[in-house]
């Protein structure tokens, strides 16, 4: 069974000889350790042998989105700057003009981390949010180009499939704050939290429409909803931030035959039931406690007919753990996402490593995932 077939059957509930092992983001394909540039932390030597190790034994599951090609409304005028501190930080600096005056934010990215952050949010008021909301919506796709996508899966061949990833409309607007400002606004601005989720909804709405017509029968994964989960909000909110606006991208999703996987960390077992009530076909990456709240068997045991179940291994246990140890956790995330009967389980870790240094240890726990599976058999 090639790596490909073994991933669509898996999506499908079909039987297959082995639980897929993905590495999440980290593919071989994605990451390019020929790239000089200097914020490309896989040029490192210490990453080749991990991204080799992924092209040649891990389920691949690339996510990838295609590109809308429009410009910006002619009645939004947006401007960023770049530049580079003493300590070789790379700052980014937007600024949007608006009908009811400037909004900016404040993006920094370091030479051997790979990630950015946003020291300065783009809104930090009220009046701000409300300066947001008078820019005029324009056009809500735009001319669709998924020749990227192409091009990835004709570089997969048969040892993978493309993952279409896309934001909610709650990922569309929450980053929009700081982390705390976001907390307080959606719970005493409802209206207007709810204003700007609508606004979001319709572009996501037009654009999932035209890249699942253009690239039926894909995965989608759908991020943003575990910013709406317990402890941050209560279930009550899940539902109107969440349920509401992704039931109808999952229902667009397979109206082309296409499947919904719904990424959320965390905790889990207040708002499981509306995960799996919205109509996904999978989920990740069900984080065992203490960062979530349920075992994978549980997930596995009243959730597994319906959904694929992605994950459970924790990214500090790959850095952090003993190999020993890890190999015994290892075991038994396969024991448990095998259990039972279930639609089908793909052992992966809920994130990647961001360090432009990979240790041998990481490196050794990688392996053991992928021997590990191969020698799982259902």
């Amino acid at each position: 069974m090639t790596r490909k077939e073994r991933l669509t059957r898996t999506l499908e509930g079909k039987p297959v000889d082995r639980p897929p092992v993905c590495f999440y983001e980290i593919n071989g394909y994605s990451q390019n350790p020929d790239d000089p540039d200097e914020y490309n932390i896989y040029n490192d030597p210490s990453w080749r042998p991990l991204l080799d190790l992924a092209a040649a034994k891990s389920d691949r599951t690339v996510l990838c989105y295609p590109d809308f090609r429009r410009a910006e409304s002619s009645d939004t005028n947006r401007s960023v700057s770049t530049f580079t501190d003493t300590r070789g930080r790379r700052h980014t600096v937007e600024e949007i003009q608006t009908p009811k005056g400037p909004l900016t934010r404040h993006l920094q990215r370091d030479k051997d981390i790979d990630t950015t952050w946003e020291t300065e949010h783009l809104l930090k008021t009220m009046e701000d949010a409300e300066a947001y909301l008078s820019i005029p919506d324009g056009e809500q796709s735009g001319e669709l180009d998924i020749s990227g996508v192409l091009r990835c899966e004709e570089a997969l061949g048969e040892t993978g499939i493309v993952c279409i990833d896309t934001s909610d409309a709650l990922d569309c607007v929450w980053p929009l704050f700081s982390m705390a400002d976001y907390l307080v606004f959606a719970m005493t601005e409802r209206e207007l939290f709810t204003e700007m989720l609508e606004r979001a909804q319709r572009k996501l709405l037009a654009r999932i429409r035209a890249v699942s017509e253009a690239l039926p029968g894909r995965l989608f994964r759908i991020y943003g909803p575990e910013i709406a989960s317990p402890p941050y909000l209560p279930p009550e909110l899940f539902r109107e931030y969440v349920v509401k606006y992704d039931t109808e991208l999952i229902r667009l999703i397979h109206k082309s035959g296409g499947y919904a996987r719904i990424h959320c960390h965390g905790n889990l077992s207040r708002i499981m039931d509306d995960i799996a009530g919205m109509g996904a076909d999978a989920t990740d990456p069900i984080e065992p406690p203490p960062q979530g709240d349920v075992s994978l068997r549980y997930i596995r045991e009243k959730y597994g007919k319906r959904l694929v179940l992605f994950g459970n291994i924790e990214l500090s246990d790959i850095e952090n753990l003993e190999t020993p140890a890890f190999t015994e956790t290892v075991k038994r995330t396969l024991e448990e996402g095998m259990s039972g009967e279930g639609r089908g389980f793909v052992l992966m870790p809920s994130a990647s490593p961001i360090g432009r240094k990979l240790s041998a240890r990481t490196m050794r726990h990688y392996e053991i995932m992928a021997e590990l599976a191969e020698k799982a058999v259902y």
